[in-house]
C-alpha cells in the first residue's frame, strides 16, 4: 500500500528509479556489500531522518524485525532475499515488455537476472540459464550466500572464509639507528591476517616488523589471543604467526589457496583498514601479473596489480577469487598523482613458497639469487659481434657478484641462453602462460637456497653447460637487519656504524634515496659486496668533547683503512682500535680526510664521554669478543 499522501484529483504516481546503463555480467558471491569475487554491487539501502525521496530505495522492517526490502516504487515490497531496482521497461526474450517489480522477482527466481556492476537493474540472457547467486540480507548476520542447485533449491549459510580472517594488533619497538645505544619510543598498529591449515596465522612481514607483542582478534569476537611470530619473510613480505589457546581455533575453517589468477579474474580483498573497526570488504579485477618490486623487502618477486582498493590497515589481508580461495595477500599500493585504484597482492606462488621453505627447514631461508647484473641483447650488431647466431636468444652478463656460488663459473660478457632447459629471450623474458610473458628471474625465484640450476651460455662462440648452485643476496648495503639490534663502535667521542638503508632512512628520512651523500648512494646502488663479512663503515657522528675538537662536522663519512690497514668491517675496526698500542690512533676517510688521536687520551676520554651520554657501553653487543 502506498503510503505517501496525494493531493486530491491528481493521480498516483509510480516513478521508476533510473539507473545506469548495463555493464559486462559477472558471477560470484551475492552479499550485501557486493558480489564477492566478481564485479556486481548492489544498492544497500539507508534509512534517512528526513525520508527517502520517491523511486529511493527504503528499508523497512516487519513485526519480527526481519528486514523486507523495498525498492523502486515505495511501499511495494520485494520478495525477501531479492534486492531489483525497478528499471524502465525493456524487452525480453519472445520480444515480450518485462516492467513490473514482481515479475522482476519472478525472474530472479528463475535464475534469470544477475547483479550488474553499477546499479542492480535487470540483464536479461538467452538460452539456458546458469544458476545464479542472489542477495540475502539479514539483521544480525550480513555476509550470507545463496546457492540455485539448478532444481529449485537453496543453501543459505555464512561464507566459511570471512571467519577466517583475522585483525592483528602489533607494538613495535625500531632499534634507533642513529642512536644505536637505545630504542625508539614504542608505538601501536592494526592490520589483517587470515587462518591457514596447521594452526597458523599468515600477515606481512611489515605488519610485525620490530614487534614487542603481537594479538590477533577473529571477527565477532571481543577477545585478543596472545600470538607467537614463527617465522618472517622479510623479502616476501610475508610472515607467520601462531596462537597456543586452543579457544582461539574452534569453529574457524582454514582458508584453502587457489592458482595463479588470471587477467581480468575477479578479487575480491578482505581486512580491517583505516576508517572503521569491522570487517571491509572492496572488490575488483586483477589488472596485471609481473614481476613487481616489493618495497618492504627491496626485491622483485611476482605480484598481481589489482584495481580493488588496498588501504592502511588492509596489510596480511587475503584477496578472495569468486570460489572463495585465497589467491594473494594485500601488501602495498601505489599512491601517486597520476595513478588511482593500483593494489598489489602477493600471489600464491610467492606464499607458497615461503611456506614450503618454513615446512623444509624450521625456518625462513629466503628466496636464492643467481647472483649477476645482465644487459639485454635486442641490437642485431651487438649480437653478432658477440658470436651468437641468428637463432641464439639470450642476456649478457654484466656482472656476477663475487659472493655468488655463480662467480666460479660464470664471466662477464657470458651469454645466459637459458635457465633449467627454459629459453631466455634477448629482452630476458620468458614464455609464462598463454600470450604472457615475464621476467626470468621468476624462474630463479621458484627455487631455494641451497638448490641447483641448469644454465646454458655462450663463452667465445661456444656453448657452455653448468649446474650452479643458487644463494642469498650479500648486499654490501643490506636492505634490512632482520630484527636484529644495529651495530656501533665508540673511541673517543667518535660514533662508527654500518651503513644499512634503515641507517639511511633514519639519518635522511624516506627520501633517504634523494638527499643521503652521493658517494654512499654511489654503494648503495653498484658497489658489490667482494666477501661475506664486508661492511660499510663510517663516521656516524662526533660526541663532542675536548679530545675530539676540529672533528665535530664530520658525518657520515665512510672510513677506509685504520692505521694503514683496510677496514673490512665494524668488527674488524674495532678489534684494531682495542688491540692498538700504537702511539696515535690513525682513521682515513672518504674524501682524503684523516682522523688523529692520541692512543691513551682517547681510550682515556671515552669513559666520561659515555658516562656523560648515559650510554651503557663503547660497542653493541654483537661486536664482543
Amino acid at each position: 500500500m502506498d503510503q505517501t499522501p496525494r493531493k486530491r484529483g491528481r493521480p498516483p504516481k509510480h516513478p521508476k528509479a533510473p539507473g545506469p546503463p548495463s555493464s559486462p555480467q559477472s558471477s560470484g558471491f551475492a552479499t550485501v556489500r557486493g558480489v564477492v569475487g566478481g564485479n556486481a554491487t548492489s544498492d544497500v539501502m539507508h534509512n534517512q531522518k528526513s525520508g527517502p525521496a520517491e523511486g529511493e530505495d527504503v528499508e523497512m522492517t516487519d513485526r519480527d524485525r526481519s528486514p523486507i526490502v523495498r525498492t523502486g516504487q515505495r511501499g511495494r515490497p520485494q520478495k525477501r532475499g531479492v534486492i531489483i531496482k525497478k528499471s524502465p521497461s525493456t524487452v525480453g526474450p519472445g520480444g515480450k515488455g518485462t516492467t513490473s517489480d514482481r515479475e522482476y522477482s519472478k525472474e530472479a527466481e528463475a535464475g534469470n537476472l544477475e547483479l550488474d556492476e553499477r546499479s542492480t537493474e535487470k540483464t536479461t540472457r538467452r538460452g539456458k540459464y546458469p544458476a545464479v547467486t542472489k542477495l540475502h540480507v539479514q539483521s544480525d548476520t550480513p555476509w550470507h550466500t545463496s546457492y540455485d542447485d539448478g532444481n529449485g533449491q537453496e543453501d543459505v549459510k555464512d561464507a566459511p572464509f570471512m571467519d577466517a580472517v583475522v585483525k592483528v594488533f602489533c607494538v613495535h619497538t625500531e632499534p634507533n639507528f642513529s642512536l644505536p645505544w637505545q630504542r625508539k619510543r614504542q608505538f601501536s598498529s592494526n592490520s589483517s591476517g587470515f587462518i591457514i591449515s596447521e594452526r597458523r596465522v599468515l600477515t606481512n612481514a611489515h605488519s610485525v616488523e620490530h614487534h614487542t607483542q603481537v594479538k590477533v582478534k577473529k571477527r565477532g569476537s571481543d577477545t585478543k589471543y596472545l600470538a607467537t611470530v614463527l617465522a618472517i619473510g622479510t623479502e616476501c613480505d610475508i610472515a607467520m604467526l601462531t596462537v597456543s589457546n586452543d579457544e582461539f581455533w574452534e569453529d574457524v575453517t582454514p582458508v584453502e589457496f587457489g592458482s595463479l589468477p588470471r587477467l581480468q579474474d575477479a578479487v575480491t580483498v578482505v581486512g580491517y583498514p583505516i576508517g572503521g573497526d569491522t570487517i571491509s570488504v572492496t572488490s575488483g579485477v586483477v589488472s596485471r601479473i609481473e614481476v613487481t618490486s616489493y618495497v618492504h623487502g627491496a626485491t622483485e618477486l611476482l605480484g598481481v596489480q589489482i584495481d580493488a582498493a588496498i588501504n592502511a590497515g588492509n596489510s596480511g589481508g587475503p584477496a578472495f577469487n569468486d570460489r572463495g580461495q585465497c589467491v594473494g595477500i594485500a601488501f602495498q599500493s601505489l599512491k601517486h598523482e597520476d595513478a588511482e585504484n593500483i593494489g598489489y597482492v602477493i600471489p600464491t606462488p610467492v606464499i607458497n613458497h615461503f611456506i614450503t621453505d618454513y615446512v623444509r627447514t624450521g625456518d625462513y631461508t629466503g628466496f636464492p639469487i643467481l647472483g649477476i647484473e645482465w644487459q639485454k641483447m635486442e641490437n642485431p650488431d651487438l649480437r653478432k659481434a658477440l658470436g651468437m647466431k641468428p637463432n641464439q636468444k639470450g642476456v649478457r652478463i654484466r656482472r656476477v657478484e663475487p659472493t655468488a656460488p655463480a662467480a666460479k663459473q660464470l664471466l662477464t660478457s657470458d651469454i645466459l641462453l637459458s635457465f633449467d632447459d627454459i629459453e631466455i629471450a634477448n629482452d630476458g623474458t620468458v614464455p609464462f602462460r598463454h600470450g604472457e610473458r615475464i621476467g626470468f628471474s621468476y624462474l630463479v625465484s621458484q627455487k631455494y637456497t641451497g638448490e641447483v640450476a641448469r644454465i646454458k651460455i655462450l663463452r667465445n662462440s661456444k656453448l657452455k653447460e653448468f649446474e650452479v648452485e643458487l644463494a642469498n643476496q650479500k648486499r654490501l648495503v643490506p636492505a634490512h637487519i632482520k630484527g636484529k639490534p644495529p651495530s656501533y663502535y665508540i673511541i673517543a667521542g667518535i660514533v662508527f656504524a654500518a651503513v644499512s638503508v634503515p641507517y639511511l632512512r633514519s639519518e635522511y628520512g624516506k627520501d633517504y634515496d634523494y638527499d643521503s651523500p652521493v658517494k654512499l648512494l654511489d654503494k648503495l646502488l653498484h658497489a658489490m659486496a667482494q666477501t661475506e663479512e664486508e661492511q660499510l663503515v663510517v663516521v656516524s657522528q662526533v660526541l663532542v668533547a675536548d679530545i675530539n675538537i676540529g672533528y665535530e662536522d664530520i658525518v657520515n663519512t665512510q672510513i677506509l683503512a685504520f692505521n694503514n690497514v683496510p677496514v673490512k668491517n665494524l668488527k674488524h675496526l674495532a678489534t684494531m682500535v682495542e688491540n692498538c698500542e700504537d702511539q696515535f690512533l690513525r682513521f682515513d676517510l672518504e674524501y682524503q680526510q684523516i682522523v688523529v688521536l692520541e692512543t691513551k687520551a682517547a681510550k682515556a676520554a671515552t669513559v666520561d664521554i659515555l658516562s656523560t651520554h648515559c650510554i651503557p657501553s663503547s660497542f653493541s653487543d654483537d661486536l664482543r669478543v
